[in-house]
């Protein structure tokens, strides 16, 4: 449509939120089509890139243009219009084209002021300074009758606040950094009790502090306490010079708004301008019984009831409203502290089960010691001021604030601990540790901690100087008694597993179990070895009593259970170390029977035996107590549900150990699980830690628990890690790097199959069906990045006549296969040697029977089903040492695959230096694990870690969890990969489904 126009006239209407509805009309007042007026009106305008960016809307056969409210003052103060074209500005129009300028004018100036009336909806609005837009309009006629026109129209006025204030937050306050800005300068702005009913618009500016005050003084109410001469609490209001804070000067309030008092001549006008205010806020803020009747409004003295309700109530909603008020300085402090209830312990070394303390369940007599505010009572001494029935007491002096919801906690604590009882050593210890770091410096809790604890009493512990001493050893390694290396033992201990042993010996001195969870490769071995001699050299012997173990004396046999795959390990490691230590292998079918093995285990120093022997063979090890168990790989324990667990629980022990390079793998319930073994009951029962530490560090990141779960579990765990800068190992680095690779046609085909069958699947299941399905495919997809044989099931072809493989074929379906041949084939050529891991069984004997072919040497393969005789004859073929003169053995094997599962833990390996995921596993842990049995003590070479990531798949996103993951297992926080079967079937597709950017 053609349209020939020479003079457009500009007409607009503003909505209340400040938007510009904007309509043009011709010379014969034909409405302009909305597209040739945006075209043209805004064709130099760059912020709505030159009118692209506007809408158009039709309301009765008229185009409306609609331009934002933050852009219409900044385009009609300044329009940049076609030359070519007539422009008129009619209507309300041309009354924004005059106002404009000078609005923009006060927004760039910053006069302008947050808008009470927004303020009391709970909206942050902008309003002009009235005064200056007058000024600046005196200049103008135009201006001035459009001002006029502003005045006779609510509706245009509304709409334009509403464009000013949109420029305002444009200009002003556009960024973040901008907004922190105003939010941190004017904190009162953004308190939504900061414009309270009784204030106007002056006094709330004023408050904010937008506005300064003027005054010398400030009002104030000030609340008296009685004193020798008074006997009753008062309420009087008070001018405080602003000058000299200490300078009040009282006044009285009269009913009509007058006031009386001794002020100075030059505070008079400022007093008969503010009085009236003054009495309106009030009457706002305070209930009707505070204010009297007469001359004096505020004359009449205050019950200790009615105090109370001030200092808790009434004066909170003053300062709310603006103002100022002054309390006894006593009461801040009493206010901020939160009553303490604490058992001081008896003095004396002594329990009352023996005369020193071993184990958690000691018990040690205490007396209740109970501080509010500044006073510090006796139990006789609360009881005695409860019984008085008063909020406010004078106790020695002082004032106590007697909270009858904080008395009534404290009665339920006292009451629900019997004192006759004692305290338990688990309990002081755990108050003691739980006691620190929950308030500020200096005693006193922030408003946060107020807030929280307000519905909760922490009971405390006052220590005697003997459990100071005790617990200041448990907490400081500095202070561990070191006693020598065990004569028996050798080899020669590092400095950090001297001090290993020496904190196991120290936790057994007194009965408290420990978890030696030190990075794998750091000898945990070596360490508790040099504590069983220390046991053997340090009791003498003693015959087994007569009918059974029930008073079995320390000398007897220590009990250490361990995965089977490291019995083998365990018995030469011990051999090798400790030869004086008397060994009982119990395990496989010619162990020995009730009838022979007390004899038997009277005569050792350790018994060794496996996690499954110990669950077959619980009614035989629990009739022995034991001079300490010890659990290697203790994460076997981590399910408490299960036989296992539960067997080795019921052994009774002097002394109980776990050693683990993983106490967590990925539940906290795993750490329960442990601990409850090492300390039964010091973390609580399973329901208990899972409502208390698991859900609010899992789920919510609760760093509060986190931190109290690290102060519990710290005295019972020594961890330390290779990198540590007081190891000191000098350990040769450990590079890991990501090979990427992409899937082949066939497997990007099979993938996308196994994803779209699961997501039809999932519109029908439900319930465990559909978790069933949802850990069916994740296996799948993930055997699928493997190889698609693993997925199809298919057999490994036949060998030929010449006894070979075509491995032609099984290579060309799998990249990961075919880049892994290409980097062994290289580190070999370089005499190098590596250990492959991989989950999975059949991916296992793929790789040994390919690899094998193709380097024409042997390859080793260790999975669950491998007898411990073949085990132990694999690892040694593997370990020996490749002589640098001639040539190695034709036999010597240099690739070493493993399953995750049976190779990743207990095993040395060090003759690898390369190390290869072939798949992820969900564990960064277990990973680490598998990584160490080449990076550890014995290791000459650097390390080289390959992990092997298909591209676009859910391995690519299992590697990116893994990434943060690891960072929460350090921090003692896990997940699994449980939460998968929980996520709804389009987070699952996008979980699952294939990335398509990276299929050629």
């Amino acid at each position: 449509m053609n349209i020939s126009v020479r003079t457009i006239t500009i007409q607009l209407a503003l909505t209340q939120y400040g938007d510009a509805l904007i309509y043009g009309l011709a010379e014969n007042d034909d409405y302009i089509p909305g597209m040739y007026l945006k075209q043209r009106l805004f064709a130099w305008h760059e912020e709505s890139f030159y009118g692209t960016d506007l809408t158009i809307q039709s309301a009765e056969g008229v185009d409306l243009v609609i331009l934002p409210a933050e852009q219409v003052l900044p385009f009609f103060a300044e329009p940049k219009l076609l030359k070519h074209l007539g422009w008129s500005w009619d209507g309300k129009a041309a009354h924004l084209v005059e106002l404009a300028p000078l609005l923009l004018a006060n927004v760039e100036d910053k006069k302008y002021l947050p808008s009470f009336t927004a303020c009391r909806e709970g909206q942050l609005q902008w309003t002009w300074e009235d005064a200056a837009l007058r000024a600046a309009a005196e200049t103008s006629e135009a201006a001035q009758a459009a001002l006029r026109q502003l005045e006779g129209n609510p509706g245009f006025a509304e709409g334009l606040q509403a464009a000013f204030s949109a420029a305002v937050f444009l200009r002003h306050y556009g960024t973040e950094a901008e907004a922190g800005d105003l939010r941190s300068e004017f904190p009162l702005l953004f308190d939504k009790n900061a414009a309270a009913s009784g204030m106007d618009e002056a006094s709330w500016l004023m408050a904010i502090g937008w506005k300064a005050d003027t005054a010398p003084f400030r009002p104030a109410l000030q609340l008296l306490e009685p004193d020798e001469d008074e006997v009753q609490w008062r309420l009087t209001l008070v001018l405080q010079d602003k000058r000299d804070e200490s300078a009040l000067v009282p006044v009285r309030l009269a009913e009509d708004g007058g006031t009386f008092g001794q002020w100075p001549d030059t505070w008079t006008a400022h007093v008969r301008e503010r009085a009236g205010g003054w009495l309106e806020r009030l009457r706002a803020c305070l209930p009707g019984e505070r204010l009297g009747d007469g001359g004096d409004l505020l004359g009449e003295p205050l019950s200790n009831e009615a105090a109370w309700r001030f200092l808790t109530a009434d004066s909170r909603r003053l300062l709310e409203a603006g103002w100022q008020v002054l309390l006894p300085a006593w009461w801040e402090a009493a206010s901020r502290k939160k009553p303490r209830l604490r058992a001081k312990i008896s003095s004396g070394e002594s329990s009352r089960s023996s005369q020193s303390l071993f184990g958690l369940d000691s018990l040690v007599d205490f007396d209740w010691r109970i501080s509010i505010g500044d006073a510090d009572l006796t139990e006789a001494e609360f009881a005695e001021l409860i019984a008085r029935g008063e909020r406010l007491v004078r106790f020695r002096g002082t004032w106590v604030p007697l909270d009858p919801a904080l008395l009534a906690q404290i009665q339920r604590a006292m009451a629900g601990m019997d004192k006759s009882e004692g305290l338990s050593f688990q309990d002081i210890l755990q108050l003691h540790l739980l006691g620190t770091g929950e308030e500020a410096e200096n005693g006193e809790a922030t408003a946060e901690q107020l807030e929280e604890d307000a519905a909760r009493l922490r009971l405390e512990v006052e220590l005697n100087e003997h459990l100071i001493s005790l617990i200041g050893q448990l907490g400081q390694q500095s202070q561990w008694p070191k006693p020598p290396v065990p004569a028996g033992l050798r080899a020669e201990l590092r400095t950090y597993q001297h001090e290993g042993f020496a904190w196991l010996a120290f936790l057994r001195r007194f009965g408290l179990g420990a978890c030696l969870a030190d990075d794998m490769g750091l000898g945990k071995t070596v360490q508790l070895i040099a504590y069983l001699l220390h046991l053997q050299e340090s009791t003498a012997a003693q015959p087994v009593p007569a009918g059974g173990p029930h008073a079995a004396p320390s000398s007897w046999p220590a009990l250490i259970i361990c995965p089977t795959s490291v019995l083998g390990n365990w018995q030469k490691e011990l051999q090798r170390f400790a030869p004086s230590l008397q060994v009982l292998l119990h395990y496989g079918s010619k162990r020995l029977d009730a009838g022979f093995f007390y004899g038997a285990a009277s005569q050792a120093d350790v018994v060794l035996t496996s996690y499954a022997t110990a669950a077959l063979d619980q009614e035989l090890l629990r009739e022995f107590t034991w001079g300490a168990i010890c659990l290697d790989e203790a994460q076997n324990i981590k399910n408490a549900q299960t036989k296992q667990s539960a067997a080795v629980r019921s052994f009774p022990a002097l002394h109980k150990i776990a050693l683990t390079g993983t106490p967590i793998e990925n539940r906290l319930s795993e750490l329960w699980s442990i601990y409850d073994f090492i300390t039964p009951g010091y973390l609580g029962s399973a329901k208990a830690f899972q409502d208390r530490f698991a859900n609010a560090i899992e789920k919510e990141r609760d760093e509060k628990r986190t931190a109290d779960l690290q102060r519990l579990v710290k005295p019972f765990m020594l961890r330390r890690k290779k990198k540590d800068p007081a190891i000191q190992l000098d350990l040769p680095d450990k590079n890991e790097m990501k090979t990427y690779i992409h899937l082949t046609a066939e497997q990007a085909a099979l993938y996308d199959q196994t994803v779209n069958g699961l997501l039809e699947r999932m519109q029908k299941l439900e319930g465990i069906e559909r978790k069933g399905a949802i850990l069916a495919a994740l296996t799948g997809l993930k055997q699928l990045c493997d190889h698609p044989m693993l997925l199809t099931k298919e057999a490994l072809p036949e060998p030929d006549a010449a006894n070979r493989l075509d491995t032609v074929a099984l290579i060309e379906r799998s990249s990961k296969l075919e880049r892994l041949l290409a980097m062994v084939r290289e580190l070999r050529e370089e005499q190098e040697r590596c250990l492959i891991f991989t989950q999975y069984v059949g991916m296992g004997k793929m790789l040994q029977a390919v690899l094998e072919q193709e380097l024409q040497e042997p390859v080793l393969y260790l999975n669950g089903s491998t007898s411990k005789t073949a085990r132990d004859r694999m690892i040694e073929r593997f370990q020996s040492p490749v002589l640098p003169e001639g040539e190695p053995p034709a036999d010597q094997p240099n690739v070493f695959i493993l399953s995750l599962k049976a190779g990743g833990v207990g095993l040395n390996l060090t003759a690898a230096n390369h190390v290869f995921h072939f798949d992820r596993w969900w564990n960064p842990a277990v990973e680490n694990q598998a990584t160490d049995r080449a990076y550890r003590m014995g290791q000459t070479r650097d390390v080289q870690v390959h992990k092997f990531i298909a591209l676009g798949t859910l391995e690519e996103r299992i590697d990116e969890m893994l990434e943060s993951k690891q960072q929460l297992s350090d921090d003692v926080i896990a997940s699994s990969e449980g939460w998968i079967t929980e996520l709804s079937t389009d987070a699952l597709k996008d979980l699952f489904t294939l990335r398509r950017e990276w299929m050629g």
